[in-house]
């Protein structure tokens, strides 16, 4: 299963770093410090969908909080026919579907999302009604760690954590950087674990771009006797698998163009290869 889930990781990171150079923008290191992520929740067998029906009722829902990370979402999304893959050349095109930030008018996209903090809220929203209606799909969303500095993010845990909702999984996408610099240097986060349990929530920790980690983590989700939600502090390296690009916080929000995007595809390859 890792195996096949690193060659389909490495294909749709190349989609997306095309996709983003050809358009000149989108958030390529935030991306790629999730590729793995997606990954595995869409194809390792984590999350119930039906591409055919978006809306279908009984499906699990992914809520992508750091809604930056849309490129990658929307590439996955392609790859699995909720719509042609060729249309993800309209992304940040006038007129067209594909925003730099998440925009629910794409199919599979659940919300809108861009400002952070607005996301994880809307999740456990939807774990609690999910609950009343005695339904038993899951709610799976993605957060950034710079993300955990809005309150919102405190306020919706310990509203999960008191309500119990051991239908809602979070994934912390921990690769320490925000916008302008480290979260450590900036404001440390650390520690985590911590954090989290104070707040009522199960937590595991793993390695965000291990195909083993992120499967055992989320192994037996669906039976879990806990009464507590579930958070998985993944950490991973905001681009990963193009050196110029990774722990480079000056990368942020930016595609690559002319020379630099050749050699961002060239090294994104030769990482794949080297794995």
């Amino acid at each position: 299963m890792a195996a096949t889930l690193k060659a389909k990781a490495y294909e749709l990171k190349k989609t997306m770093l095309e996709t983003c150079i050809r358009a000149g923008t989108g958030h390529v290191t935030s991306s790629l410090s999730c590729a793995e992520i997606l990954t595995t929740l869409f194809h390792g067998g984590a999350l119930r969908f039906d591409p055919k029906r978006p809306a279908w009722e009984d499906r699990d829902r992914f809520i992508l909080s750091k809604g930056q990370a849309s490129p990658m979402l929307y590439t996955v999304l392609g790859d699995l026919g909720y719509f042609p893959k060729e249309d993800l050349q309209k992304f940040a095109q006038a007129g067209g579907p594909f925003g730099v930030h998440l925009q629910k008018s794409v199919p599979g996209a659940e919300i809108t999302c861009g400002s952070l903090g607005h996301g994880f809220g809307l999740a456990a929203g939807m774990a609690l009604a999910a609950r009343m209606d005695r339904r038993n799909h899951l709610v799976f969303t993605l957060l950034g760690d710079g993300e955990c500095y809005e309150g919102s993010i405190w306020e919706t845990a310990l509203f999960a954590g008191h309500h119990r909702l051991n239908n809602l999984v979070a994934i912390v996408d921990r690769n320490y950087q925000c916008v302008l610099d480290f979260t450590e240097n900036f404001l440390a986060l650390e520690p985590m674990e911590k954090k989290w349990e104070a707040f009522g929530w199960r937590v595991k920790r793993v390695d965000g771009h291990s195909f083993d980690d992120l499967l055992d983590a989320l192994k037996g989700v669906r039976s879990r006797r806990s009464v507590q939600p579930l958070v998985i502090l993944a950490d991973t390296v905001k681009g990963a698998g193009v050196g110029f690009m990774a722990c480079n916080p000056i990368w942020h929000g930016a595609a690559p163009r002319g020379d630099e995007a050749q050699q961002a595809l060239r090294e994104l390859e030769r990482s794949a290869r080297d794995e």
